[in-house]
C-alpha cells in the first residue's frame, strides 16, 4: 500500500495527468450520455456534443501517453544510486518499476587509451548506459616501482586503478579508498588498491578474471580489461633512427636530439589482447579512442595483435576524440591532420569514421602556460582533413580544472549519445527502449549544460545531474573561469595607474629643477654690471 501511494506524491509528477484523464472520461461520457438521452437534437447541438466528445477523448490518450512517458524516467530516477545521501533518486518506484535492465540494455561502448583523457570519457559516458568496457594499457613495465608494488610484486596497475575510480559513482571516495597507503607500522608502505587487486588475482589465478571480477565487487558502472597481460615495452624510433625503450624517456631524447618520431612500436610484436578484448570490440556499438598521449597511450593499445584488425571489422561506429593541446616530445607543432596521418601510417585506414575537435575558447593565460612548457593549441586544419575520409565535428569541448585545459566529459558523451539518437530516428525507432532512455537523459544533460553555462545551478555528480539552486555566497562561473585573468588586468591597470604617478612626480621633480636653473641663470647676468660699475669707479 506504502509503494502504491508513493504514486501520488508531488515529485513523481502523475496526479496531473491522472486528472486529465478524469476530466477526459467526464467530457466523454457526457457526450455519450447526451446523445441516448435526447430525443430530438439539433444540429448546432449535435456539433457541441460531438466536440466535447472528441476534446474528451484526445484528454484520456494524452494522459496517457504522458503518464507512460512520466513511467519510463521514473525508471531512470529509481536506477540513479548516486544521489547525496547515497540512496535510491527521491522518486523511489524500486517496488513497483525498480528495472535494472534498462541501463544494461544501454549502447555498449568501447574506450581505448590510457590516462586522464580515458577517465574524462569514462565519467560522461556512464551517465548514459551501464555497458562500458574501458581497454587499458599497462606500459609501466621497466619504469621505477614503487615501495608498494617492490613489496607485492605486483604487475603496473596505476591506469587500471584510476580506470576503476573514474566508473565508480562516488569518485571520490573510490579514489580515496584505492590511493591510500597504509601508515600501520607492519602495512606502512603498501598501497590498498594493489593489495585487493593482489587478493583479487591470487583468488583467480588471472590478472584480466581479478580485475574483472573486481569491478563487480565495487559496484562500478562498466569493466575494464587490460589490453595485454604480457608484459611489454612501449619503444620510439626517431628520425635520425635513434631507438628508444622507455616510454618515460621518450620527450627527453626527442628535446635533446631535435628530431621527431618516426614510429612507435610495443616489444615484444607479437604480445597477445587479454582475453575479453576482442569480443567487447565484436559486440560494441561505438569505439571511442582517444585522447590521452597519442605515441604512448593511443597507439600502444591498437598495436596489440588483432586489436585494430577487430576495431577494422567491428560494426561500431569509430570515434576518435583529439587532443586540445599538443604534448612536448611527442606531438610538437602537430596539427589535427598530423594526428590523424600518424594513426594511419601505424594501422592503416577505416579504423576511424568520426574525430571529435575542440574549437572551444581557451583562457590565453592557460594557453600561456602550456607554451612555457613547450605546448601549444592543436590547429583544425580543414583543407588537409579532407584526404583521409574521416568527419570531423567541430564542439567546444575544452574546460579549465584544478588549472588544467582538458576535455568536457559532459560534452564529449552528449556530442556522441546525441549522434546515436538521431541513427536509430533515422532507422524508425523511436519507440525503441533504447532510444526513449537516451533521449530523456540527454534532454536532462542538455538542461544541466545549459543553465550550468549560465551559472544558474550547480550539478550534482550524479547520473541524472540532479539541480539545486545556486549558493548566493558562490563565485559566478565567469569570475570562476576568469578570475585569474581579472586579476592580471587588475594588477596590470594597477601599476598603470602607480607608474602615471611616479611619471608626474619625476614630471614635477624635472619641472622644479629646471626653474631653479633658470632662476640662478637670470640672477648671474644683473650681478656683474655692477662689478664692473664698480671696476671704472
Amino acid at each position: 500500500m506504502k509503494s502504491f501511494l508513493e504514486w501520488f506524491k508531488a515529485s513523481t509528477k502523475v496526479k496531473r495527468w491522472i486528472f486529465l484523464i478524469i476530466i477526459g472520461i467526464v467530457l466523454t461520457c457526457y457526450g455519450i450520455a447526451k446523445i441516448l438521452v435526447s430525443e430530438e437534437i439539433t444540429f448546432f447541438e449535435l456539433g457541441k456534443t460531438i466536440t466535447i466528445f472528441v476534446i474528451g477523448f484526445i484528454a484520456i490518450i494524452t494522459g496517457i501517453v504522458f503518464i507512460q512517458k512520466r513511467s519510463l524516467e521514473l525508471i531512470i530516477e529509481a536506477n540513479n544510486t548516486s544521489s547525496e545521501t547515497g540512496k535510491k533518486a527521491k522518486a523511489n518506484m524500486k517496488s513497483l518499476i525498480f528495472n535494472r535492465k534498462v541501463y544494461e540494455e544501454g549502447p555498449k561502448v568501447v574506450i581505448i587509451g590510457g590516462g586522464k583523457g580515458l577517465n574524462n570519457v569514462i565519467t560522461g559516458f556512464k551517465k548514459y548506459t551501464n555497458n562500458i568496457t574501458a581497454i587499458v594499457t599497462m606500459s609501466d613495465y621497466g619504469k621505477a616501482s614503487t615501495d608498494s608494488r617492490r613489496a607485492l610484486d605486483t604487475l603496473p596497475l596505476k591506469d587500471i586503478k584510476d580506470a576503476i575510480i573514474a566508473m565508480s559513482d562516488k569518485e571520490d571516495i573510490m579514489r580515496n579508498l584505492m590511493n591510500m597507503n597504509f601508515r600501520n607500522e607492519r602495512l606502512r608502505g603498501l598501497n590498498f588498491g594493489d593489495i585487493f587487486l593482489t587478493a583479487m588475482n591470487e583468488i583467480y589465478s588471472n590478472i584480466s578474471e581479478a580485475i574483472l571480477k573486481s569491478t563487480e565487487v565495487l559496484n562500478i558502472t562498466g569493466k575494464v580489461i587490460p589490453v595485454t597481460l604480457d608484459e611489454i615495452t612501449i619503444c620510439a624510433e626517431l628520425a635520425d633512427g635513434t631507438t628508444i625503450r622507455q616510454k618515460d624517456k621518450i620527450p627527453e631524447a626527442v628535446a635533446t636530439r631535435h628530431s621527431k618520431i618516426n614510429r612507435i612500436y610495443v616489444s615484444p610484436t607479437n604480445c597477445r589482447p587479454a582475453p575479453g578484448i576482442i569480443d567487447a570490440i565484436e559486440e560494441a556499438d561505438i569505439i571511442i579512442i582517444g585522447p590521452g598521449s597519442l605515441y604512448t597511450n593511443v597507439l600502444p593499445n591498437l598495436l596489440i595483435r588483432n586489436v585494430a584488425k577487430a576495431i577494422k571489422d567491428s560494426k561500431a561506429t569509430k570515434y576518435y576524440i583529439s587532443n586540445i593541446m599538443t604534448e612536448p616530445g611527442q606531438t610538437d607543432e602537430y596539427t589535427l591532420s598530423e594526428h590523424l596521418k600518424v594513426i594511419q601510417e601505424h594501422i592503416g585506414t577505416g579504423i576511424i569514421d568520426y574525430c571529435l575537435a575542440d574549437t572551444g575558447e581557451v583562457i590565453p593565460e592557460y594557453i600561456r602556460k602550456y607554451n612555457k612548457e613547450g605546448s601549444d593549441v592543436v590547429e583544425i586544419d580543414s583543407k588537409k582533413l579532407n584526404g583521409h575520409n574521416i568527419k570531423v565535428i567541430q564542439r567546444n569541448m575544452s574546460c579549465v580544472k584544478d588549472g588544467k585545459i582538458m576535455h568536457n566529459p559532459d560534452i564529449i558523451a552528449s556530442t556522441i549519445i546525441e549522434m546515436v539518437c538521431n541513427d536509430l530516428k533515422f532507422h524508425d525507432m523511436q519507440n525503441d527502449t533504447e532510444y526513449l532512455l537516451l533521449k530523456s537523459v540527454l534532454k536532462e544533460q542538455k538542461k544541466i549544460q545549459q543553465r550550468q553555462e549560465k551559472g544558474l545551478v550547480k550539478v550534482k555528480n550524479n547520473k541524472l545531474g540532479f539541480m539545486k539552486k545556486e549558493n548566493p555566497n558562490k563565485k559566478s562561473k565567469f569570475k570562476e573561469k576568469y578570475e585569474d585573468r581579472v586579476h592580471s588586468i587588475q594588477n596590470t591597470d594597477a601599476k598603470i595607474q602607480e607608474n602615471k604617478k611616479i611619471a608626474k612626480q619625476i614630471e614635477k621633480i624635472e619641472k622644479m629643477k629646471k626653474s631653479s636653473a633658470e632662476s640662478e641663470y637670470e640672477e648671474t647676468p644683473r650681478r656683474e654690471p655692477i662689478r664692473r660699475t664698480g671696476k671704472k669707479k
